[in-house]
């Protein structure tokens, strides 16, 4: 009789190895450079078309390389300087980091489906003037900045601020604020998504039209798309 296990069963104790995506990869091949070359904070990593020469990998991969590793705080992309080294100390867990990133990302935006739908639908009824007012600067601040080359970071999140004020509920706003950091991660996610910027200034209007209008139903419903169309992130597909 052949003592050696059946390859048949699963092995107990064993768990499935989990596949890099290839901007995971890039990621940590970034950081080994940065290490290498012995960066510190304020350092300016190489040019993206650099990168993915040196690589072999799309512009595009380099880039949701650099946006998963700036939600977890490691790089800072700054228009017209480029991507800077913000912090190296944890630079040897980073794979770790934005799979963590990625695990929160389903809940993040449950959440605020449910807060940020609700509250557009009562800004809708309870918005002031200088509410609409907040909320049309907001829109101005983001628009500005992506015809400038930006991703409308600020501006974006100048604009929910406001609508979240305009809703006049401080247990939704304080539920908001329990949340903000990790609202911020799924921004700067969704913003780094090539053409996303322009789509959410339209979403944005959006609902901006509907709460003025003091269309409760349509807020929500603008309101609930964008939510939706944030969690539309590379960091998800497969």
């Amino acid at each position: 009789m052949n003592a050696t296990a059946d390859e048949s069963r699963p092995a107990t104790g064993l768990k499935p190895l989990s596949r890099s995506r290839l901007y995971e990869q890039v990621a940590e091949q970034i950081m080994e450079w940065v290490r290498e070359n012995g960066l510190k904070a304020g350092d300016k990593l190489r040019p993206e078309r650099e990168l993915a020469v040196s690589l072999g990998v799309s512009r595009a991969t380099v880039r949701q390389a650099l946006v998963a590793l700036e939600v977890i705080g490691v790089v800072a992309v700054r228009h017209g300087d480029g991507a800077i080294l913000a912090d190296g100390s944890g630079s040897a867990k980073v794979l770790e980091a934005i799979r963590a990133h990625a695990r929160r990302i389903p809940d993040v935006i449950d959440a605020r489906d449910a807060l940020e739908t609700k509250m557009a639908a009562l800004a809708a009824t309870r918005r002031t003037a200088d509410d609409l007012a907040r909320i049309d600067d907001a829109l101005e601040v983001m628009a500005k900045d992506i015809e400038e080359g930006g991703r409308g970071l600020s501006g974006d999140e100048l604009f929910h601020a406001a609508v979240t004020a305009a809703a006049h509920s401080s247990l939704l706003a304080g539920m908001m604020a329990e949340i903000s950091d990790l609202i911020l991660e799924t921004r700067i996610e969704s913003l780094g998504q090539p053409g996303r910027p322009a789509d959410s200034v339209i979403a944005h209007r959006r609902i901006a039209d509907a709460i003025r209008d003091g269309d409760a139903s349509g807020a929500a419903t603008a309101m609930h798309d964008h939510v939706e169309m944030v969690s539309d992130v590379a960091l998800l597909r497969d």
